[in-house]
């Protein structure tokens, strides 16, 4: 696709493009260089111990269940925030907000009073139903649903409201009801800003470390088995960790959104 510009905005483009170009240096010559670092026959031993075969997937998992669960809670609450005005909406708009401000290593202790051995919902459940949150997957997706459903909710409630309320009433007169108004016109035109809310919750999650180690530290997720493995044998093994997950997470990322966002036309039709 060739960009079209305006001569006179042309050394704007280009400062631009000098500054962006910094920016995506930032990011990508750390990643390029540790990747440069590895050599195959360290990657294929470190891909070789079962606990980090084990910890990616349970990584990969785990964020997948989050986004799941993300979409579920947060979608109906991003639609409220989008069609409808309350008493203290903008009391609930700064809660939704709150866990991007708050430490992850706080967030993980604050969870440990709610889900932790004697936590007000951990405590009865393991003594109901013997199902406990430490220690286990349960804690590692509340640990992540915790940190990362705020963009499932933002991206959502940008995607309710780039609907046109006139298709909704619409509809309404044509005698559907508000049901079937939600699942027939909102969410096939609300879907791609859903899709990028659950993309984005997706990758957020498979990155968690602090609230995820304090909650739950066993079993591992791949971040804490990086960390553990950068305490025990230094860099060049956690860097090859690292690797082998960025690429797992990258590849499933990219398969992810090929197969739903990529594909979805702002109409919500599927090219």
């Amino acid at each position: 696709m060739r960009t079209q510009t305006l001569g006179q905005s042309r050394g704007l483009v280009f400062v631009f493009s000098v500054v962006g170009g910094l920016l995506l240096a930032f990011i990508l010559v750390p990643l390029l260089r540790m990747y440069a670092t590895q050599t195959p026959a360290t990657l294929m031993q470190i891909a070789a111990i079962e606990d980090v075969q084990s910890a990616i997937w349970l990584s990969l998992e785990a964020a997948f269940l989050t986004a799941l669960l993300a979409g579920a809670l947060g979608v109906p609450l991003a639609y409220l925030l989008a069609r409808t005005t309350f008493p203290g909406k903008g009391v609930v708009e700064a809660v939704v907000d709150l866990p991007l401000a708050i430490p992850h290593t706080v967030v993980g202790i604050a969870l440990l009073f709610v889900f932790g051995r004697t936590g007000i919902i951990g405590g009865p459940v393991n003594a109901v139903t013997g199902f406990q949150f430490w220690g286990t997957w349960g804690g590692i997706v509340i640990a992540m649903l915790f940190v990362s459903v705020t963009y499932t909710v933002n991206a959502a409630r940008v995607g309710f409201e780039s609907v046109d309320a006139r298709l909704e009433r619409v509809a309404r007169t044509l005698g559907a009801g508000p049901w079937s108004v939600f699942g027939r016109v909102t969410l096939p035109l609300a879907w791609r800003g859903i899709v990028t809310g659950l993309m984005l919750t997706y990758a957020r999650s498979i990155s968690e470390f602090g609230a995820v180690i304090i909650l739950t530290y066993y079993p591992m997720t791949a971040p804490v088995k990086i960390y553990d493995l950068f305490l025990q044998s230094g860099l060049d093994e956690s860097s090859a960790m690292a690797v082998l997950f960025l690429t797992a997470s990258l590849a499933v990322f990219i398969i992810l959104r090929h197969l739903s966002y990529g594909r979805v036309t702002p109409g919500g039709r599927r090219m």
